[in-house]
């Protein structure tokens, strides 16, 4: 069993079950997530009796980098294999000298198919361990040092983060928890399409992470095409749920409004989009559509995206405009996985 990704309430399980004191839990988190032990007879300051019987139980195991895809920008795709031999991708992005992101991944492939993503072409594979998705950022910070040490985490990579419920919330309450990684709630970013159940559990969870909901359409016609998981959850449905979304005082709600020529770029979708936000505090990144092989879509013309973009400012709303990274390797926002997998795999 691998140990990263459990709980501190099932190591203590184990723990007590050999006669050991619960608070050994905390040193052995210690150990793996804060002073990146890799190996459990290091752990020198618990039993030697007690090492044994966790190199009996656990194992510690990252995913394995397979390769590395470095673009002119500076990012970096990663491509990890995990247990089972399933292979997924995570990009690392240095904006500046003081902001690194990891856009991290949640599934192998993708179910909900928005037509305008590529990893929705994979259809879903297979879905990712709490030690699995922890273990990208864990891998990545042991191969770049603290030096290019990560400081924004997002889940927007390979999958539709609440559609692996459980392993995903574990994941997060591990990579907050100040016995584990503590990274700080708001430098995390689960993003999701709006699976409307499961993101009224999401808040109850009390995590406080950052939240970001991707869009792309103001009214229902558009998103049931361009993402199908509208039929189930319609535009109405959604909004009314973010509403309600638990926020902590100061946080909002990051929209995501990928920007497709001829579809969803025009001053009246601004103005839907408008009148859409304006029961709760957001903001909105536009993001220009990143072409792939294969798909029917283009981005809008820089004039129009700057059209819409003032249009929502004048609104009053922050906006931004997300600049593409790793484009060139096939790491921007919807590409990722393009170079995992040989061919489409069904759901």
């Amino acid at each position: 069993m691998n140990i990263i990704g459990i709980s501190e309430d099932t190591l203590k399980e184990h723990l007590i079950a050999w006669g050991e004191p619960a608070y050994r839990a905390r040193q052995v988190f210690n150990w793996i997530y804060q002073q990146g032990c890799r190996d459990f007879p290091q752990m020198t300051n618990i039993s030697k009796s007690l090492r044994q019987k966790l190199e009996d139980t656990f194992v510690i195991q990252l995913p394995a980098i397979k390769s590395r895809t470095r673009s002119r920008d500076g990012s970096i795709k990663y491509l990890f294999e995990v247990k089972g031999g399933a292979q997924i991708e995570s990009i690392w992005m240095p904006d500046s000298d003081r902001r690194k992101t990891l856009c991290i991944s949640s599934q192998v492939g993708c179910r909900l198919a928005c037509s305008f993503c590529l990893t929705g072409t994979l259809g879903l594979r297979d879905q990712l361990q709490a030690g699995d998705i922890l273990g990208q950022y864990m891998a990545v910070l042991d191969d770049l040092g603290e030096e290019n040490a990560v400081t924004n985490i997002v889940m927007m990579g390979m999958g539709e983060p609440l559609d692996n419920y459980q392993p995903v919330v574990d994941a997060v309450r591990l990579l907050i928890s100040p016995d584990a990684l503590r990274f700080p709630t708001r430098k995390v970013t689960l993003s999701t399409s709006g699976l409307v159940d499961r993101l009224a559990d999401f808040g109850r969870e009390g995590l406080q992470v950052n939240l970001a909901v991707s869009l792309n359409a103001t009214e229902d016609g558009t998103r049931d095409v361009i993402m199908p998981i509208n039929k189930k959850y319609p535009i109405d449905s959604l909004i009314r749920c973010l509403k309600n979304y638990p926020l902590k005082k100061g946080r909002r709600i990051t929209i995501e409004y990928v920007l497709l020529q001829g579809i969803n770029d025009s001053l009246e979708d601004a103005r839907r989009l408008a009148k859409l936000l304006s029961g709760f505090p957001s903001k909105i990144n536009l993001i220009p559509f990143n072409p792939h092989p294969g798909s029917p879509y283009k981005p809008p013309a820089d004039k129009q995206v700057l059209e819409f973009q003032n249009y929502l400012a004048a609104k009053y709303f922050s906006v931004f405009v997300r600049r593409n990274r790793g484009t060139d390797i096939l790491g921007a926002c919807g590409q990722l996985a393009a170079e995992s997998f040989p061919q489409p795999i069904s759901g």
